[in-house]
């Protein structure tokens, strides 16, 4: 057990540990973007898009840091008042004393990070990134292997629909075809398909696809199956939160409890 309680500088080291930020898209926004690392943190909510209900309950439960996959702010802001959604969920949480960190695309393509084990959810042999780290060749961006004999992609698809909770599932292509080499990239990872193409994937794994991208997995002949951004990344929340607490004993730490899906497929 730990003596005393860790510093944010302590925690967000382990943080670090598990999603190394050099791992992160150029575009992104990760590491801490609320908070003093002097602070000492004793609990810890992990969760995939840090909305109002989520900072709620963070303030409610006297949670001392968020790890929210989705970062908050995301882009630059001119100002933070309470005049908008951003500014009211960062004063609130300031003025309760709630750090914010994400690590977002860093643990999407961290060895053992979100599309890793979307991997293993699919039961992949010779899984390896889509685009390796210069350094860490197990990390990097997306993921692909080679998929059990006979599973079919709406096979696999239900699966999967079912163990994530996903609703509103979308197929491109042959739904009885059956996969070979598979590519995974989280979240929006349409952008990866062309890369899934020219690396010999015949099917695509992600969260959300555009139309003008379905159209051209189409063209090339690659099929896709997108989960919804929600539910192909929500589930790591709490493997996080786990590992976290692994690595730091005595840390209390949980994915939210109140978190949604803002998207609610027609009944």
């Amino acid at each position: 057990m730990m003596e005393g309680m860790p510093t944010l500088t302590a925690v967000t080291t382990a943080l670090e540990e598990l999603a190394p930020l050099r791992l992160a898209a150029e575009w992104d926004s990760v590491g801490l973007l609320l908070g003093s690392r002097r602070e000492t943190i004793e609990r810890v909510l992990t969760c995939l898009t840090l909305d109002r209900t989520v900072a709620r309950e963070a303030v409610r439960e006297r949670f001392d840091l968020v790890v929210t996959h989705h970062p908050l702010p995301f882009r630059p802001v001119a100002r933070i008042t309470d005049g908008t959604p951003t500014g009211t969920i960062l004063l609130d949480l300031a003025s309760a004393g709630i750090a914010v960190w994400s690590s977002h695309t860093a643990w999407d393509s961290a060895a053992g990070g979100i599309n890793d084990q979307l991997a293993a959810l699919c039961n992949l042999t010779a899984v390896a990134p889509l685009i390796r780290d210069a350094v860490a060749p197990r990390a990097g961006f997306g993921r692909m292997g080679l998929a059990p004999a006979g599973l079919t992609v709406e096979k696999l698809a239900r699966r999967l629909a079912g163990s994530l909770e996903a609703k509103g599932v979308q197929l491109v292509g042959d739904p009885a075809a059956t996969i070979g080499r598979i590519a995974i990239v989280c979240g929006s990872g349409a952008d990866g398909i062309p890369t899934a193409h020219e690396a010999g994937c015949d099917t695509f794994l992600t969260g959300e696809i555009k139309l003008h991208d379905a159209l051209h997995a189409t063209a090339i002949g690659i099929r896709v199956i997108a989960l919804g951004h929600h539910a192909s990344e929500r589930f790591s929340m709490p493997v996080l939160a786990d590992r976290l607490a692994t690595l730091l004993p005595g840390l209390a730490c949980r994915a939210s409890a109140d978190e949604g899906d803002p998207l609610v497929p027609l009944r």
